[in-house]
């Protein structure tokens, strides 16, 4: 591992030493999470398909510092690091990745679909694109009822080919609902590069046609995530209506479990590790004397104790009842004639 002046220079920091510390935290959580969900898929714990997000921590973290408990937020199925954020516990998305009955949406969502009302996060959705007019109708929502709140809408960069998303921003401009649109570019959708994929291969220009504000944003940078996102969700929250942020980031590992990214050099992946948001925020806290050494190894024992505690709930914890089968597909009191 490089020292902590390799890649981060001593200098006056923007953000508080609470603020660092919170996003090293929250990153590190999230890339433990998903690193032991890797291993646990690979000991068949959990089934059916699996996305993870290690390497674009920074995209939420530095969201999570500018928005409000009470604001929604969205995504598509690469969903686990954004449950955590929206504060999810550890415990229910490991349990939902195991199908148990103490999971986020009962063991019925699995990794693609996380729930929670209570934190106001709304997916968690398998079809591609298929978030994105709901992220708009949730903040149309938020309009029509005055909370003052907004939604986050997550997508890939595979999504923004999906027409949905072309009648998706042009309502929401339209109407000038409060939603900030936000493409995490990876890079691939799937396994098929951006350039081979779309015309426009600078992704945020993709909102110019609707007069929609669009930015691009160095997603591997919590500290330019929180300035964008500041930026558009004051914009959002304002009436002025939505805003199109293409965060540029990266995942180290394959589209899915079953990818195994051979569509990629080792030289490019290394390029993106060099600016791991992770190490990064790590660096400047020990280079700026924000932090001791002990200090973050308290954190990153914290964070390893989580982990460890959420795959022995989701071990010990019961498979859903054959009588929930039902349950949450209809509304009883609408469809009385389903037999229990």
């Amino acid at each position: 591992m490089e020292t902590s002046t390799s890649k981060v220079k001593k200098n006056k920091l923007k953000f508080s030493r609470e603020t660092y510390l919170k996003w090293y935290e929250d990153m590190l959580l999230m890339r433990r999470f998903e690193e032991r969900a890797g291993q646990l898929y690979g000991m068949q714990k959990i089934k059916g398909f699996c996305h993870l997000y290690i390497g674009q921590e920074a995209v939420v973290a530095g969201a999570m510092s500018v928005l409000k408990p009470s604001d929604a937020m969205i995504t598509a199925y690469r969903d686990h690091a954004h449950a955590l954020a929206k504060g999810i516990s550890a415990r229910e998305v490991m349990a939902e990745l195991f199908a148990k009955a103490t999971g986020c949406s009962k063991g019925k969502g699995g990794s693609m679909h996380m729930f929670s009302k209570e934190k106001r996060f709304f997916g968690g959705h398998g079809i591609v694109g298929g978030q994105i007019p709901l992220g708009a109708g949730i903040a149309f929502a938020e309009k029509y009822n005055n909370t003052g709140n907004i939604c986050v809408c997550y997508m890939g960069d595979g999504a923004v080919r999906q027409g949905a998303l072309h009648e998706a921003f042009n309502m929401s401009m339209l109407w000038k609902l409060p939603v900030v649109f936000v493409v995490e570019n990876n890079a691939y959708a799937m396994g098929t590069s951006v350039e081979r994929t779309s015309n426009v291969t600078e992704l945020y220009k993709i909102g110019s046609g609707y007069d929609m504000p669009s930015y691009p944003v160095d997603g591997m940078n919590v500290e330019a995530v929180h300035d964008a996102m500041e930026m558009a969700c004051e914009h959002a929250r304002s009436g002025k209506g939505p805003v199109f942020l293409e965060m540029q980031t990266y995942r180290y590992r394959g589209h899915s479990m079953s990818d195994p990214a051979k569509y990629r050099t080792k030289e490019e992946v290394e390029s993106y590790k060099a600016k791991d948001p992770v190490e990064i925020a790590r660096e400047t806290l020990l280079t700026n004397n924000l932090a001791t050494e002990e200090e973050v190894e308290a954190i990153n024992k914290k964070v390893a104790d989580i982990v460890d505690d959420s795959v022995k709930f989701a071990e010990e914890s019961p498979y859903p009842d054959a009588s929930e089968l039902f349950k949450d597909v209809y509304m009883q009191e609408d469809y009385p004639y389903i037999i229990e």
